[in-house]
């Protein structure tokens, strides 16, 4: 094995190949640090005296279904310069880990088409450090998303277990990539939101949401000048609601009620207020007929966030459809006990995709 292998398989570069042991299903390939390479790690000056070493190993991309590990003794080295005593870093490995970036790398390309259970048992190798892997990927891409191009919002909450356990998560429409992901639900969940919305100067054109009294006086507190609108299925189902409470109320006080009420009612509601009877008491069976209906007259309070629709033609059905991805990967993967691990996830959830095996 040449050490130009090293370099262009396992991403090794500023190392020497001593030797490789084999065991059963398990290659070690012993490799040493080039003394031009060799430098100190606070002030990298040259002018160093070595001190002692001490072997590590590393797992690397497997070779087949054969298990690689990378043995390295990292030299302690003592600075002429600064006159300290550190251990050299070593540069195909993040600090305090056991495995080599290229390794990460290739797990990160198994878990877009593996479960984390399938990466662990194909490597052979402990779920929880697939599972550190991914985390800390997604801590570096998503952790802190870019909230300036921010014009247009959905958010809607999501129950993610027993016990009315939420989460509120919020939509950028324009993408479909989810940019907060908070506790709850209700305004305390989008207080971190909307402190980081502040420090970007994000200018919010809309924000679609469902008829929640909490999520209206949120937005109309935070952002006075973004516009409210809701969402159609939400207009509906309310409706549909008040219609139905409004007929069972009617079936059961049609016998109070006089029939002459209901007998034109429809055309004195088209009718001129100055042009009303009162020969005919056309005056007071509308005001008797606007009583009985008073229980749908409570939709006119939402006829801004209603009308707000014809401006930005918006809804929180993008989101629903996330919604539907979230169910689909906890079900997947039997819940997650790890709350951060959960919202990472979510907020990588745009990147998700479905394919049938078997």
């Amino acid at each position: 094995m040449s050490t130009s292998l090293l370099y262009h398989d396992f991403g090794i570069r500023d190392y020497d190949y001593v030797r490789t042991d084999y065991e059963k299903k398990r290659g070690t390939f012993h490799i040493k640090q080039n003394n031009h390479s060799l430098c100190c790690p606070n002030c990298r000056s040259t002018k160093v005296v070595k001190r002692g070493q001490k072997q590590r190993r590393f797992r690397t991309v497997p070779i087949g279904n054969k298990i690689v590990e990378i043995a390295l003794n990292i030299p302690r080295v003592e600075c002429r310069s600064c006159g300290k005593v550190r251990q050299v870093k070593v540069t195909f490995a993040d600090p305090k880990r056991t495995y080599t970036r290229a390794f990460e790398r290739y797990v990160l390309e198994l878990s877009k088409v593996m479960t984390i259970q399938d990466i662990a048992r194909h490597l052979k190798i402990s779920w929880d450090i697939i599972k550190d892997i991914q985390k800390r990927n997604l801590m570096r891409r998503y952790s802190k998303p870019k909230l300036k191009h921010l014009r247009l919002l959905a958010v809607d909450e999501i129950s993610v277990a027993k016990g009315h356990r939420y989460l509120t998560v919020v939509l950028d429409l324009k993408t479909g990539v989810v940019v907060f992901v908070g506790d709850g639900k209700g305004a305390d969940a989008l207080i971190p939101f909307f402190k980081r919305l502040r420090r970007s100067k994000a200018k919010i054109d809309a924000v679609a949401i469902d008829m929640s009294p909490a999520y209206i006086l949120a937005i109309k507190e935070k952002l006075p000048e973004s516009a409210i609108v809701f969402d159609h299925f939400h207009v509906v189902k309310l409706l549909n609601e008040k219609l139905s409470n409004f007929r069972r109320d009617l079936q059961r006080e049609a016998s109070k009620i006089e029939k002459q009420v209901f007998k034109g009612t429809r055309w004195l509601l088209l009718k001129n207020p100055e042009n009303l009877d009162d020969k005919r008491n056309e005056r007071q069976r509308l005001e008797a007929a606007l009583k009985i209906n008073q229980p749908l007259a409570t939709i006119g309070a939402y006829r801004t966030g209603l009308l707000a629709y014809y401006d930005y033609s918006i809804s929180t059905g993008p989101l629903e459809g996330t919604n539907n991805k979230i169910k689909t990967m906890k079900r997947q993967a039997y819940g997650f006990r790890d709350m951060q691990f959960f919202k990472l996830k979510i907020m990588a959830i745009h990147e998700t995709k479905y394919a049938l095996v078997g």
